[in-house]
């Protein structure tokens, strides 16, 4: 599928979505997610994939009135549906591709690819962008709080648009970052969820 077809179907699921999410469940994991993955008060955070906005906030919850949110995603409805739930002057909303992404060269401290990495198509182009992006020695997440098998399971019955949509191995996630120029720090599944998190090298 292309990116069109793809931000067409979250167009169309973006007022379902949180209906399908325990809320209150989601946000205590996502900020013990955060606690682990040590993001820090004052640091600007990408946020790739932020769908209605779930991670965002739970970020602002995270961050100093000094820190903030770059919350992008493909589906425009998907955008404004967060933008409905959160006001706060920390973050700016883009509707883009991660390939092309409105950010100079190094202007994030962090990135995160939550629940969004099965849905790039050109995962090598899009890790290239990314680490244009990120400043030196800053960190690179593919993070999901469902197994591998969990996920591919949704997306395989989830729709044309989606259903081939599958999250790799962690091993294969975490070459490809590697070959992207990236320093591997931690990789590793299970049933409770999946993450890489993958460095770019102080130059």
């Amino acid at each position: 599928m292309t990116a069109d077809q793809r931000a067409v179907f979250f167009d169309g699921i973006a007022e379902k979505w949180d209906g399908w999410e325990d809320l209150a469940r989601l946000s205590q994991k996502l900020a013990d997610g955060l606690a682990e993955l040590g993001v820090r008060p004052d640091e600007k955070v990408l946020d790739v994939g932020c769908g209605t906005g779930n991670l965002t906030r739970a970020l602002l919850a995270k961050l100093s009135p000094a820190g903030r949110v770059v919350a992008v995603d493909i589906s425009p409805r998907m955008v404004e549906v967060a933008r409905s739930k959160i006001s706060d002057p920390r973050v700016s909303w883009h509707s883009e591709d991660a390939r092309l992404l409105p950010l100079s060269d190094g202007a994030v401290d962090r990135v995160l690819c939550y629940s969004v990495w099965p849905h790039f198509e050109d995962r090598k182009a899009v890790a290239a962008e990314l680490g244009r992006v990120l400043r030196p020695g800053g960190s690179l997440h593919v993070w999901h709080l469902a197994s591998r098998h969990k996920i591919n399971e949704i997306h395989a019955g989830a729709g044309e648009a989606i259903r081939r949509d599958t999250l790799p191995p962690v091993r294969e996630t975490a070459d490809l970052l590697a070959d992207a120029g990236f320093r591997i720090a931690t990789a590793r599944e299970s049933d409770a969820g999946y993450l890489v998190t993958a460095v770019k090298p102080e130059r």
